[in-house]
């Protein structure tokens, strides 16, 4: 457990100076975010902010988390270095997005299709090694497994792996794009995921304490291949995500750009599917579904009844600054909105627990 410590302490000091020599060296080189001219009058004024500061999260979350391993002289277990790929993996789309946006100065990074396609190698990637037998531990567990989960695997829920692919890829997909669209206000998206990455770090914890691999495992038991290393790295990009917060809360000093909101929302999936609670999730990080039912509702309805809306504006949270609320309020009320829905997620999780074991 004291890995836990160490890799969440470390990410939060290398992400806190991190970010601050990252504003420094954006600034000097101009790489500042562009705006959206549809966007709220009030963002303007954030023109020319250094972006990409989800490179901060990214490498003190992997520093954290080797540093914390090399101390303790753990090894990293497969379920691990699978999530860091996707981890990265996605963080490395984002950053290409990124970097096209500020090369070309405009809001618009990478084509949708490229971008998709991206997203694409990376999640199928990640899905075909989670579910490969290749990475079966001794006791013949896969990272992923070939079942459809909520807080456990369904009983008799085997499904066919191209389908499992596909479900894989979806839920990635989705949720990175889902954390991007949330990556609208000064810390929206990195508070309300360090909230998220905290419910899984709770999960990981008791699925340990609750193996089925263990002597006194009960009938409620977990199959999880590598929970606590899990949760050591859900620890450290917690602490490297709270600590670009310090930056990133309004007025923003420096935006994670899609470096970061891509792999912060495909890690959230990744945690979901090694972790049995792929459907949890949805609840869990019901905040991020919100916000991407919100502008796909606003693009239906705009379709079907041939420019009308539903919303001011979508994503969600600029319907409510188009209402007048002000930047902060918007952001500390969808703070309690995550908190709500975590706190439901985690109390579905140990209900389902109590009333198995009971």
């Amino acid at each position: 457990m004291k890995a836990l410590l160490f890799a969440g302490g470390l990410a939060l000091i290398l992400s806190l100076l991190g970010t601050k020599v990252a504003i420094s060296f954006f600034s000097r080189r101009g790489y500042g975010q562009e705006i959206r001219e549809d966007g709220p009058t009030s963002h303007h004024t954030k023109r020319g902010t250094p972006t990409m500061g989800g490179i901060v999260i990214i490498g003190a979350a992997v520093f954290g988390y080797l540093l914390a391993k090399l101390i303790t002289g753990q090894v990293p277990t497969a379920s691990a270095w699978l999530l860091l790929f996707l981890f990265v993996g996605l963080g490395l789309v984002g950053f290409l997005d990124d970097f096209i946006k500020i090369v070309k100065q405009r809001s618009l990074g990478l084509r949708s299709k490229a971008k998709m396609i991206g997203q694409t190698i990376v999640a199928l990637t990640f899905g075909y090694l989670a579910l490969s037998p290749m990475l079966e531990d001794e006791n013949g567990v896969r990272p992923a497994s070939e079942h459809i989960s909520f807080v456990r695997d369904f009983d008799g829920w085997v499904v066919w792996t191209p389908l499992l692919l596909v479900f894989i890829w979806f839920l990635v997909t989705g949720f990175s794009n889902a954390v991007n669209l949330t990556d609208g206000l000064d810390g929206l998206a990195a508070g309300a995921t360090t909230l998220v990455f905290g419910a899984f770090l709770l999960v990981n914890v008791w699925q340990y304490n609750q193996s089925c691999s263990s002597d006194t495992a009960l009938e409620a038991c977990y199959t999880v291949r590598d929970p606590l290393d899990l949760a050591i790295l859900c620890a450290a990009i917690m602490g490297a995500t709270f600590g670009f917060l310090w930056w990133n809360a309004s007025p923003a000093q420096i935006f994670m750009g899609d470096t970061g909101s891509l792999a912060l929302g495909g890690a959230l999936a990744g945690l979901a599917v090694l972790t049995r609670t792929e459907l949890l999730l949805v609840v869990i990080g019901g905040l991020f579904v919100l916000e991407t039912l919100s502008v796909m509702l606003q693009v239906s309805w705009f379709k079907i009844t041939k420019g009308k809306r539903i919303f001011k504006m979508a994503p969600l949270h600029h319907h409510f600054e188009m209402l007048g609320w002000e930047q902060v309020t918007v952001v500390i009320r969808f703070w309690i909105i995550a908190g709500l829905f975590v706190a439901a997620g985690i109390g579905l999780f140990y209900g389902e627990w109590v009333a198995t074991a009971g």
